[in-house]
């Protein structure tokens, strides 16, 4: 068994989710993947937990957060519940062609530090088969900008797939994906390796915080994640 799983340290798994219907087929798969996730996780020794993360209830703190700067409680919340996360699930449903407004603006608040070699799991929703490449065409690059690591399996559910034992042997490969990649420490490991060679907003985990030795601690998210309040977002740049 890997050392990871005798440590008794539990591996966190933040799932975020932009739908916004109710019932919301892209919290369904964000669920279904989830669960399949953290029984892969078990499955190899570790032990796990999710929480999620909705979007569609902090839709106003994000537009807020987008275009003044400022950031509500709820969205601070969230914030750092991604910043701890050992791995993320990101479900979006698909308008017109491309990814969800409001993932893409949440994605927009978060400092460019927070995801770094944090392994992802991409899926996505949508009416029609023929926006399957969003998730590549679009997500991937999003998350490869902020320096995750997503799976080489991502995951789309159309109306037809649901029943499919093909989309359950997708869910089954991206969650046994991102279970090694958490027991292999691939992320962690990497960060070690590079984390230096960053230039810094946000110190991300505690962990990361205590191996750096050039952060700026005090940057807004620096001081959530030490358990200190924020009056706004440590993002990139607003345009």
């Amino acid at each position: 068994m890997d050392a990871l799983g005798q440590s008794g340290t539990v591996l966190r798994i933040a799932v975020v989710t932009a739908g916004v219907s109710d019932p919301s087929s892209t919290r369904m798969l964000a669920a279904r993947i989830a669960e399949q996730s953290l029984g892969a996780v078990e499955a190899a020794g570790a032990a796990g937990e999710i929480q999620f993360v909705e979007l569609a209830p902090l839709a106003v703190d994000i537009a807020r957060s987008v275009t003044s700067r400022l950031t509500s409680a709820a969205l601070e919340e969230a914030i750092a519940t991604v910043a701890a996360a050992d791995a993320v699930i990101v479900a979006t449903p698909v308008y017109k062609a491309g990814i969800s407004g409001l993932l893409k603006s949440f994605v927009d608040v978060l400092d460019e530090d927070l995801l770094i070699a944090t392994p992802v799991i991409l899926s996505a929703t949508a009416e029609s088969s023929r926006h399957a490449m969003v998730l590549d065409g679009q997500l991937r690059p999003l998350l490869a900008f902020m320096r995750a690591l997503p799976t080489p399996t991502s995951v789309f559910a159309a109306p037809e797939d649901w029943g499919s034992p093909e989309l359950s042997a997708r869910v089954r490969r991206a969650a046994t994906e991102l279970a090694q990649m958490l027991i292999s420490r691939v992320g962690e490991r990497i960060t070690d390796a590079t984390w230096a060679q960053h230039r810094h907003g946000f110190a991300g985990r505690a962990v990361r915080a205590e191996r750096s030795t050039d952060l700026d601690f005090d940057t807004d998210l620096m001081r959530l994640a030490t358990g200190g309040g924020a009056s706004h977002p440590a993002g990139g740049q607003l345009h």
